[in-house]
């Protein structure tokens, strides 16, 4: 209920644009921490055979299903704002753009940032009876990929992980703002990273794990305990499995079978994967699109003491119906006042 009151927001015209965007990734992000955190711990309930009725009247295993249902919905929505969204931003001069729409001289570009920022930090990992499924970590943003082999050798299947530390959108130069995202990118020069491979199909994946941690407070070591908890936390179980609805089958069934996920764990989506992220499509460059920034009245006298409200107050010349005037005696005569016994007895 509360991520659709904030799915509203992102929806509501009178906001400024790139503000409803914002609305719109936190949303995303609030639907990735509420995996995190609740649907795996009754993932965890179901995995230990509890079968206990909530106060709603499910049992762990039914909350799930009525989840799934609402959360299938609540994702649909999020797409088809966020597809809304990118069309009024292009009107005003911000896109998000496709391969096809670059120039020569953006092309260029791009090949230069991809072989300077991106090439150094991508790792191309081979899948195969010899090389075992690796580990993605949470969040983690991948590539899965089938590849021709040169020659009479067997077909390649690789991942293709994201790191995080790269900016998931990237931003051309010029003065238009334009956009394109990292996954885009990276599969215009899959060639550079698999000389003399011919592509024969591709995927984007990306995942939620189990972040919930448990502490036992009466341990001897806490800050060991914690670290073990937090290295535990990283490898996680897969909660969610985000595939986009172009995947293959075949690569659908090489990631879901080696994650060992069933049915109810993976969604798949038209759109952008990660919306959480499109908050980085946020600029600077148009404030009229942004709320207008908030500046708090800092009181002068306050300045006049170098910022100490306590000493600026104390300097104060009060005008008060009594004898006393000093700030400390005032003070002192309301602190005898509240105790005296015809206060105590109207008060109670």
């Amino acid at each position: 209920l509360f991520n659709t009151r904030v799915m509203e927001e992102a929806g509501n015209p009178n906001h400024p644009l790139l503000e409803r965007l914002r609305f719109l990734s936190i949303s995303a992000t609030n639907l990735d921490e509420f995996y995190m955190v609740r649907v795996a711990g009754l993932k965890g309930q179901v995995r230990a055979g509890v079968q206990s009725i909530s106060q709603d009247g499910l049992s762990p295993s039914q909350q799930l299903r009525a989840i799934h249902t609402a959360v299938e919905k609540l994702m649909q929505d999020q797409q088809s704002l966020f597809h809304s969204l990118i069309q009024e931003m292009r009107d005003e001069g911000v896109s998000l753009i496709k391969p096809d729409e670059l120039s020569d001289d953006d092309m260029q570009w791009l090949e230069t940032y991809f072989m300077d920022q991106v090439f150094p930090v991508l790792t191309p990992l081979a899948v195969d009876p010899a090389h075992p499924f690796p580990f993605i970590p949470n969040f983690g943003f991948a590539l899965v990929l089938k590849l021709e082999a040169p020659g009479d050798a067997d077909d390649l299947r690789a991942l293709l992980p994201i790191p995080h530390l790269l900016n998931r959108f990237i931003r051309l130069p010029g003065d238009d703002i334009r956009f394109i995202s990292l996954e885009d990118l990276i599969e215009m020069f899959l060639d550079k990273l698999f000389p003399d491979f011919k592509l024969l199909m591709k995927g984007r994946f990306r995942l939620i794990r189990d972040s919930v941690v448990e502490i036992d407070e009466e341990a001897e070591d806490l800050v060991r305990t914690f670290e073990s908890a937090l290295k535990r936390r990283r490898r996680g179980v897969t909660i969610l499995l985000g595939m986009h609805s172009d995947t293959p089958d075949e690569l659908r069934e090489l990631v879901i079978e080696n994650m060992e996920l069933g049915a109810d764990d993976v969604v798949y989506r038209d759109g952008l994967l990660g919306l959480a992220e499109t908050s980085q499509l946020i600029v600077d460059d148009r404030p009229d699109l942004l709320f207008e920034p908030f500046n708090a009245r800092f009181p002068e006298r306050v300045r006049d003491f170098n910022g100490d409200c306590f000493t600026a107050i104390r300097k104060k010349d009060f005008i008060v119906h009594h004898p006393y005037e000093s700030f400390d005696v005032v003070v002192q005569f309301l602190r005898q006042a509240a105790n005296d016994p015809m206060v105590v007895a109207i008060k109670q």
